[in-house]
């Protein structure tokens, strides 16, 4: 070889060795272009225009801004309540398309703690602004109307849906039964602080309430997840092997290629997240002067409405879902959802109430506790053979109203 020939090939070698080495700029632009999007993932492009425009209910958005100036500009308290009420319902959708999307590229475990921190979103971000903004009562009866609405009205929907194609609808039992066991035990856990209300004789305060709600929520939260790992590491018994990973609900509508990639879908979960807290936080503000202008009760606006707004996407899921006969997404939706709520929502915003100086305890009303176990009780029993119809369906729509 002729050294023209060498002294042309050393540069050529040195840059190979340069851009295989790890600390070259190359070396980093080619790390940080896999993170961005991975190969095979769509584009940044495709990713938003399918998070923004690829559901009719993203048109409710335009209610985002307007909740924004109807409560920086003070306007009527109707136009403020309803713009941010309005606002929240597509703002939860697109929660749930952001967890749903960075599930479907993570392992078990990541996909199924995520869908566990995000798959009440909604409700956490509502219940820490009523809680910041000392509306207790706002808190209590939300999550409570969340739990109900959840095992009656859109349980009992699911299955008038189902039995509407089929005489009967069958789902895994077992699985079923786990779920209902600790839908049971954070039932129990709120009746105890009130029987110890009721039990009471004297009127020393909250202290002894405080501690056994605080004890409790702990216990509650450890609990849940043992149950977390329950259901991630020890399926076997429970499902099918080959189908023991966390499915999501984009993954059972739509078994396709990904919509979004995981950067694009890990922004948009941290933004939708951002933006709902603030319209939540308007939402929140305006229901003391509305309530008292329109004669509205509160326990109607946390019992009723505000389990609506936050779960009306999903709601829909599940009826659809039992209507083409994916019943065990219909219970994993419903009684799932609802054990998210009473099990890690509820004691966690008791923390947070603990860490924040508010006095939030378990105490519900004894009516309203009463419903619950009744609720749950009713649940435990219609579920128990793995099997539905629509009369079942009627009996939980029947109790709800």
């Amino acid at each position: 070889m002729s050294a023209t020939e060498t002294t042309t090939l050393l540069p050529n070698h040195r840059r190979t060795l340069s851009n295989h080495s790890t600390g070259t700029p190359a070396a980093f632009s080619h790390r940080v272009s896999a993170f961005i999007k991975a190969e095979g993932e769509p584009s940044w492009l495709q990713s938003y225009r399918w998070f923004l425009f690829g559901n009719y209910f993203n048109v409710l958005l335009v209610f985002v801004p307007l909740s924004a100036l109807a409560h920086y500009l003070h306007w009527d308290v109707s136009l403020r309540f309803s713009f941010s009420f309005l606002a929240i319902m597509p703002l939860a959708k697109l929660l749930g398309d952001s967890t749903d999307q960075m599930s479907s590229k993570l392992g078990q475990t990541l996909a199924g703690l995520l869908n566990a921190s995000f798959g009440n979103a909604v409700e956490i971000i509502v219940g820490i602004a009523a809680l910041l903004q000392d509306e207790l009562r706002i808190v209590q009866t939300s999550m409570l109307g969340s739990i109900l609405s959840n095992i009656l009205l859109v349980l009992g929907c699911s299955f008038v849906a189902g039995g509407m194609k089929r005489l009967e609808s069958h789902f895994k039992a077992t699985a079923a039964q786990a779920s209902s066991s600790l839908m049971t035990l954070a039932c129990i856990t709120l009746v105890i602080p009130a029987a110890y209300q009721s039990a009471r004789s004297d009127d020393s305060g909250n202290e002894g309430l405080l501690v056994i709600s605080r004890g409790t929520a702990i216990i509650l939260l450890l609990v849940y997840i043992a149950y977390i790992y329950f259901q991630l590491k020890i399926q076997d018994g429970l499902t099918d092997h080959e189908n023991s990973s966390p499915t999501t609900i984009t993954q059972l509508e739509d078994e396709g290629e990904a919509k979004m990639s995981v950067a694009a879908a890990s922004i948009s979960l941290l933004l939708v997240t951002v933006i709902t807290s603030f319209c939540a936080d308007y939402l929140v503000a305006s229901i003391e002067e509305f309530a008292e202008r329109y004669h509205v009760p509160k326990a109607f606006i946390g019992l009723i409405l505000l389990p609506i707004v936050a779960n009306a996407a999903e709601h829909v899921t599940s009826v659809w879902m039992a209507f083409e006969d994916k019943m065990d997404l219909t219970m994993t939706i419903c009684v799932g959802s609802s054990i998210q709520i009473a099990s890690f929502v509820v004691p966690l915003l008791v923390i947070v109430g603990w860490i924040s100086g508010h006095e939030l305890t378990l105490y519900f009303a004894n009516f309203e506790t009463i419903v619950l176990f009744a609720s749950v009780l009713l649940v435990n029993t219609l579920i128990q053979d793995g099997k539905s119809n629509y009369m079942e369906g009627l009996m939980f729509v029947v109790f709800a109203v």
